[in-house]
């Protein structure tokens, strides 16, 4: 069992929680957006191995999203931090951003 934090409830049980995908994602704006933007978008993710920034919901709890950075070879949760914050400063070197 994994135990994922949530940034208002505290540490809870993986099955009160729902991955949300990929955290980080710029909606287009449907004003100047191409077809091929919004494929981008909608559909194209980086799956990629390793460190992943991912959006959660605790479904089973307070009701909220947020944003946790999981290591895909391991399953180890990094940090976690509220809808809206940047990821932290150390994250962010291990990213490369």
């Amino acid at each position: 069992m994994l135990l994922i934090t949530c940034p208002w409830c505290g540490p809870r049980a993986e099955i009160e929680f729902r991955c949300g995908g990929e955290a980080h994602i710029a909606r287009p704006d449907p004003a100047t957006a191409s077809d091929a933007d919004w494929e981008r978008y909608l559909f194209l993710r980086e799956n990629a191995k390793g460190v992943t920034l991912e959006r959660w919901w605790h479904v089973h709890g307070c009701r909220r999203w947020f944003n946790a950075a999981r290591d895909t070879t391991t399953e180890e949760f990094l940090a976690f931090y509220r809808m809206g914050e940047p990821p932290p400063a150390t994250l962010r070197a291990r990213l490369g951003r």
